[in-house]
């Protein structure tokens, strides 16, 4: 656990290193990103999703946005949403849409980020294309939810991420459920204030199983986002028992990871669908997903060895 923790904060703190952010935005993935990244332009997205659509693997698009710190980026941000959501549709492609709300403009206030959500959410809905809200820091997560909650009021195309390791995550489950959500359960990538952070592998693993148990049994749609076997085991197990079918639920994954087990599932039946990061602000993504799992850095140096 120290040793997890020591690498965790490394990686945060290379994220965030203003000087690699400009080397990696000059030089381009050939730094070792493109093994976890779609690519930094529409067509090179467009070819990774058509890629797993041809092994019967659907996608969500996640438009990087992670410092967008003004009306400027904010409106950038906004029409690389607009590009994703055309090229879902000029391609002809399975797939969705995965957002957050900071790059939207919720930091420079809410009536922003409803605004461009509304417009976003408008355009998908019009070629059929769902969106999902992604869960950021905890000091965050009112907000984001708060937003979801008006968002969710006018528009049915829309999800939300929610992190098992967070004690409060059970409570907006129940406060979700008037509104039948569909819900994407993840474990969590931040280190939280042990007050807000169950913190605890076994315990974050039970309370995942819990939160997607009760979501399914609901009848509500759930993204079970996991590369765990056991996850993935008690997932099936689950559907069995309860005769639940497979059309309420899918699996995801990210880019990158466990691809002999995506192609397993989707070819046993199973919805699949991976997680393609799109955008120029690809390296802060890459280091976070280093931050998250040591085991990351091995697929890493493999990917690399590869080319």
């Amino acid at each position: 656990m120290i040793v997890a923790n020591a690498l965790n904060k490394f990686f945060l703190t290379l994220a965030y290193n203003q000087l690699l952010i400009n080397i990696s935005r000059s030089v381009g993935m050939e730094l070792g990103g493109s093994h976890f990244v779609g690519g930094e332009k529409t067509k090179d997205m467009v070819k990774q999703m058509k890629k797993l659509n041809q092994n019967g693997i659907g996608a969500t698009i996640d438009c990087l946005g992670e410092f967008v710190g003004n009306e400027e980026d904010t409106k950038k941000y906004v029409d690389n949403c607009y590009k994703a959501i055309h090229a879902i549709r000029d391609e002809q492609l399975n797939a969705q849409i995965s957002l957050k709300l900071f790059s939207v403009g919720l930091e420079t206030g809410k009536e922003t980020a409803i605004q461009n959500m509304n417009d976003i959410l408008t355009e998908a809905k019009k070629y059929d294309v769902f969106v999902t809200i992604n869960m950021e820091e905890y000091k965050n997560c009112e907000d984001i939810i708060s937003v979801f909650e008006i968002l969710r009021e006018n528009h049915d195309n829309i999800g939300i991420a929610l992190q098992a390791n967070l004690y409060r995550t059970e409570t907006d489950v129940r406060r979700l459920d008037r509104f039948s959500p569909v819900i994407r359960f993840v474990k969590g990538a931040y280190i939280e204030n042990k007050d807000v952070d169950i913190n605890n592998k076994k315990r974050v693993d039970e309370n995942y199983k819990e939160l997607v148990k009760t979501n399914l049994l609901k009848g509500n749609y759930t993204q079970v986002a996991t590369h765990d076997n056991d996850m993935i085991d008690f997932v099936k197990d689950l559907v069995k028992k309860h005769q639940l079918s497979k059309d309420q639920f899918e699996f995801q994954m990210l880019q990158g990871m466990r691809e002999e087990k995506q192609k397993e599932l989707a070819d046993e039946g199973w919805n699949m669908v991976v997680y393609v990061p799109f955008g120029k602000d690809w390296y802060t993504y890459f280091m976070k997903r280093l931050a998250e799992r040591p085991a990351n850095i091995g697929f890493t140096l493999m990917s690399m060895a590869r080319r």
